[in-house]
């Protein structure tokens, strides 16, 4: 049987920006990756349900990529959109399904939303979720905003000079993940397909397929990775998420020779460097999809929440943090 032990983990080659280091607290900020017209928004506190975005400065309106998880965060994201235009959102670009990228799109009257087909159907299907999972987390007033236009493959669109890529690779993170790339200026807005400083989480979509999105991604040679949560990185996020994604394979083939539960699994794994990422109980919820993978279930297959939640929560020691 395997050692349960993790690799070595590589450190980030990318530097904080001057105003990223200057930030040292909690709230919000835009950092400027293409003058004038590319921004990553970046919510440092982070924590389930804390999410980036992305900003596109074109000639007559404002691009989006994700939208937060309320309308008070929305309009955080627009105040700071605002200190640098006056062009109004006029597209929300929607990375997957979960709540916390495009609750907030709702506050964007008059935008046209984008997203990948499969996303817009699980948005349709699950609604206003996850208020119920967590209730205290101070939700605001949320109307659920369907996508205008959905595509499969690949769809283009311009803001002003830049130009912006959206692919679907297929199943990883959820069924519907598209990422933004902008191949003149070698910048990809990975949605939650890779992960800066917290715990990748793949139990709606694919371990297996996670992994061949990141390698697919890693040819594109972006210089620059705006992640769902954390940091904004260089390409080395890449190497770094689908190193954890296989840890999870080899986790989950030696757990389901042993007999073990997901949960057992978790707890008798050495977490190593991986321990220091936030959100470690994500662990389980990626095992629980990885033991349904060493099954045969296919790639995105519907897993219950109920018993990957619960086995979070256990090994966690208590509820799971969110406060948007």
């Amino acid at each position: 049987m395997r050692n349960l032990s993790v690799p070595a983990q590589r450190t980030s080659s990318r530097t904080p920006s001057p105003q990223q280091r200057s930030q040292g607290s909690t709230q919000p900020y835009l950092t400027e990756l293409v003058p004038g017209s590319v921004y990553a928004y970046l919510q440092p506190r982070g924590g389930w349900c804390v999410s980036n975005a992305g900003v596109l400065v074109g000639e007559d309106g404002v691009t989006l990529i994700d939208a937060t998880a309320t309308y008070a965060g929305a309009r955080r994201l627009e105040a700071e959109v605002r200190a640098r235009t006056e062009l109004p959102v006029t597209r929300v670009v929607l990375t997957h399904h979960h709540g916390d990228h495009h609750f907030g799109a709702g506050h964007f009257t008059g935008s046209t939303v984008i997203a990948h087909e499969e996303t817009r159907e699980a948005m349709a299907r699950n609604g206003i979720d996850l208020p119920a999972i967590w209730p205290e987390a101070g939700w605001d007033e949320i109307a659920l905003r369907l996508p205008d236009l959905t595509f499969t493959d690949a769809f283009t669109l311009h803001a002003g000079a830049v130009r912006a890529e959206l692919l679907h690779h297929g199943t990883a993170h959820t069924t519907g993940d598209v990422v933004a790339w902008l191949p003149e200026h070698r910048i990809l807005f990975a949605g939650d397909l890779t992960w800066s400083g917290c715990t990748p989480f793949v139990l709606m979509g694919s371990v297996e397929g996670s992994l061949e999105v990141l390698d697919t991604l890693k040819k594109l040679d972006p210089e620059v990775v705006v992640s769902g949560h954390g940091p904004v990185e260089g390409p080395e996020v890449l190497d770094r998420t689908a190193e954890y994604l296989r840890w999870i394979q080899h986790l989950a083939a030696d757990g389901t020779a042993a007999g073990w539960s997901p949960l057992e699994t978790a707890r008798r794994a050495d977490l190593g460097p991986y321990a220091e990422l936030a959100e470690p109980e994500r662990l389980v919820g990626n095992l629980h999809r990885a033991y349904a993978e060493c099954e045969g279930r296919p790639r995105g297959v519907h897993l219950p929440l109920k018993d990957p939640l619960a086995d979070m929560i256990a090994f966690n020691g208590g509820p799971l943090h969110c406060t948007v």
